[in-house]
């Protein structure tokens, strides 16, 4: 090989190896903004009382966020909530638009996930794969768990002695029709308090100003025997890839 060629094949090895660094500096630029954590301030409040309606006045300190559909193809429902918290717990207030109330399951601690539900997920500390799951349906009934994850090895615990101060408080409404399976109607909303007392063990709990938590927040909905999907953070086929959740601070 002449000194002549290897300077040209150097050369042209150089600019190839430059044009995919910044092809891939590109994608990586562009897939880290694409995957962008969600954030949301979490604003204080008083306690209050829970009905079901979000009515309360509180909720006048707290923005609707927007959920996105996961399957583009399914059903066009808009889904939002809202959060805040007090000195005792979490206040949750979800909505969503619907067509029928796909719910028949009567007591709580069902696998409600099969059936038209809001849910919400609190990773509380990020040094242990550990989280609080809370489901709610529109007939009212709950699903509140703790999920130890170990490598995508997970299964939800019920809470013990869940009573007095470590019981939800929780209420639905349903909008343009009865509170009944099956019914018509044009959407439903879920209103609950989720107390400090039930997280228990987990760590970093109660938050103060400047806590920051990992959660997210999804619907199911499963009209026409077709299931649709929403959520806050953006997760794979799972909704418990906590490694993705969004971020919650609180003021």
């Amino acid at each position: 090989m002449t000194r002549r060629v290897a300077l040209f094949l150097g050369a042209t090895g150089f600019a190839l190896a430059a044009t995919l660094a910044m092809a891939i500096r590109d994608h990586v630029d562009v897939h880290a903004q694409a995957e962008e954590r969600p954030r949301l301030s979490v604003r204080p409040a008083d306690d209050f009382e829970v009905t079901g309606t979000g009515d309360h006045a509180s909720w006048q300190r707290a923005e609707w966020v927007t959920l996105r559909r996961r399957q583009p193809e399914g059903h066009p429902y808009e889904s939002r909530f809202k959060m805040l918290y007090s000195n005792t717990g979490l206040y949750f207030l979800m909505d969503g638009t619907d067509r029928k109330l796909t719910a028949t399951m009567n007591e709580d601690f069902m696998d409600l996930w099969n059936e038209d539900v809001f849910e919400v997920f609190l990773w509380t500390d990020e040094r242990y794969p550990a989280y609080f799951e809370y489901e709610i349906s529109p007939l009212n009934r709950e699903l509140p768990i703790l999920i130890p994850n170990f490598g995508g090895q997970f299964l939800g615990w019920r809470p013990w002695h869940y009573e007095r101060d470590r019981l939800t408080r929780k209420a639905t409404s349903i909008i343009g029709g009865p509170k009944q399976s099956q019914a018509a109607i044009q959407g439903w909303r879920a209103e609950f308090f989720i107390p400090y007392q039930l997280l228990r063990p987990l760590q970093n709990v109660p938050p103060k100003p400047g806590t920051k938590w990992r959660a997210n927040f999804y619907r199911m909905d499963h009209d026409e025997g077709r299931r649709t999907q929403w959520e806050w953070a953006r997760v794979g086929n799972s909704f418990h890839e906590y490694e993705r959740f969004g971020e919650l601070l609180f003021q």
